[in-house]
């Protein structure tokens, strides 16, 4: 397949092939509504395609030795790295993100298969300690067989090399179904990638569709050995609910409602900065965006004035003007979320707007809300654009509490001493937290899943990187 994909064609057992349906629907770029070419609506028979032909594909793939599995990684990987420039605009076109988005995407997919492809040729399991004298204790991995991939629209390169990568390093087959929203960029150039770099049949499919026709029927197939979803909380918890009751293997990565924890003693420049990133990036469109910021008051008003200053002053537009900051949100029912079941209610429930709060198409101008309290939608859900709800709170305890009230992905942290800093974030209920820090810029690669849970802290201690579009405006006191 000549890149750019696009043309409508499932991929199965190393062939381009129609859905069964013959149907297909279009691929539209977010910010001008232009069709960009078109994908397959794949449906269980596919589904059952794919399936058969990873199963027959996986014993032969897991034979093959770690470095002759490396090898196929190392030529997929170079097919993308020849067109990472076409790969970056095909990503702002179709996630609507500015450039550095995109590059980010790209990159880190690159960097995942790299690792993948170093990881699998260096150890192949451990010796452990003998439960008898006289014995010797080996475990080696091995595959699980074929993995199921339902992949989300915010980062969909990335997102889904982080399980396919490492999953073919380490035998695996795969079936991937990757957005409906993004699924040249999420599935189809991945499929192009397959084909060059010759992976034998079935060892890598893709079947793209929509949740209901393609989606459902591979989170429930019989022949997959662990499906791997990030999305929706509502979405995650049916596919957990299902499994349970089939003793299925999942693993899921859902939503949640972040918190960004701005202490009495914060440096609330710094603070501003960090939620220009941790709220805004790609339009606060991913699972790890702040949705809450909870503040001591007697910081509030200045952090309020600074967030304020900085969110006012970004523009929004089409990615692929420079000076853009933000881009679109995905979809119109994604604007209709936003506005119609988050920010208006909390107003009419009392908070106060601030800046913003107004959209043009898909284009939705960063929003500052004040006066948020607890029982409102901007502070309950996960906002999923580009809000920055401020509550305000009297003491460090309230503050924990209130974090900690809601389910979470990942926390910041903000206080002028490092020490305080820590004591909190060990208190907060999440997987990652960052102390005077944006999301997840620094490090915590090779997580590995355990018996407990794994909490990855992170201290901001050099001056912090920030993107060209969240330079702070020049404060009126300077």
């Amino acid at each position: 397949m000549p890149f750019p994909p696009g043309d409508g064609r499932l991929y199965i057992d190393g062939a381009f092939v129609p859905a069964s349906s013959g149907l297909t629907a279009a691929v539209e770029e977010k910010a001008t509504g232009k069709v960009i070419g078109s994908y397959a609506l794949g449906a269980a028979a596919d589904i059952d395609r794919a399936v058969a032909a990873a199963r027959a594909a996986q014993p032969g793939w897991a034979a093959l030795s770690a470095p002759e599995r490396a090898a196929y990684l190392r030529r997929f990987a170079g097919y993308l790295q020849d067109h990472y420039e076409e790969l970056v605009e095909q990503s702002m076109r179709e996630t609507g993100g500015v450039r550095a988005k995109a590059e980010d995407e790209v990159g880190t997919g690159l960097k995942q298969l790299a690792l993948s492809a170093v990881q699998v040729s260096e150890n192949a399991g451990d010796i452990l300690p003998p439960y008898k004298a006289g014995k010797l204790s080996l475990s080696r991995a091995v595959p699980l067989g074929v993995l199921g991939l339902i992949t989300p629209w915010n980062y969909p390169m990335n997102l889904a090399m982080r399980a396919l990568a490492p999953g073919l390093a380490f035998g695996n087959t795969v079936v991937l179904k990757p957005a409906e929203l993004t699924p040249v960029i999420g599935g189809q150039v991945l499929a192009a990638a397959a084909r060059y770099a010759q992976l034998p049949p079935g060892v890598l499919n893709v079947v793209t569709g929509d949740g209901p026709g393609a989606g459902w029927p591979l989170a429930r197939h019989q022949g997959v050995d662990m499906l791997d979803f990030t999305g929706s909380r509502e979405v995650g918890l049916a596919i957990d609910r299902a499994a349970a009751g089939e003793l299925r293997d999942i693993r899921l990565e859902l939503g949640g409602s972040n918190a960004f924890v701005v202490l009495d003693d914060a440096d609330t420049e710094l603070a501003a900065d960090c939620a220009m990133i941790a709220s805004l990036e790609f339009q606060g469109q991913t699972c790890i965006s702040a949705s809450r910021h909870i503040v001591q008051r007697a910081v509030a008003d200045r952090y309020l004035a600074a967030v304020t200053r900085r969110a006012a002053a970004l523009r929004v537009g089409d990615p692929f003007d420079p000076t853009v900051a933000l881009g679109p949100l995905i979809s119109a029912a994604q604007v209709e979320r936003l506005h119609r079941t988050i920010v208006e209610p909390s107003l009419a429930m009392g908070a106060r707007l601030v800046t913003g709060g107004t959209y043009d198409g898909l284009f939705y101008r960063p929003t500052v809300l004040a006066d948020v309290t607890p029982e409102m939608p901007a502070f309950r859900e996960e906002i999923f654009g580009p809000v920055i709800p401020v509550t305000v709170v009297d003491t460090e305890a309230e503050a924990v509490a209130l974090t900690n009230g809601l389910p979470m992905l990942m926390n910041s942290v903000f206080t002028r001493d490092l020490i305080r800093g820590l004591s909190v974030a060990e208190r907060l209920q999440a997987g990652e937290v960052h102390v005077n820090d944006a999301h997840a810029r620094h490090g915590a690669d090779n997580q590995m899943s355990g018996f407990t849970r794994r909490q990855w802290i992170g201290l901001q201690r050099t001056p912090l990187e920030l993107p060209t579009w969240a330079t702070a405006p020049a404060s009126e006191e300077s």
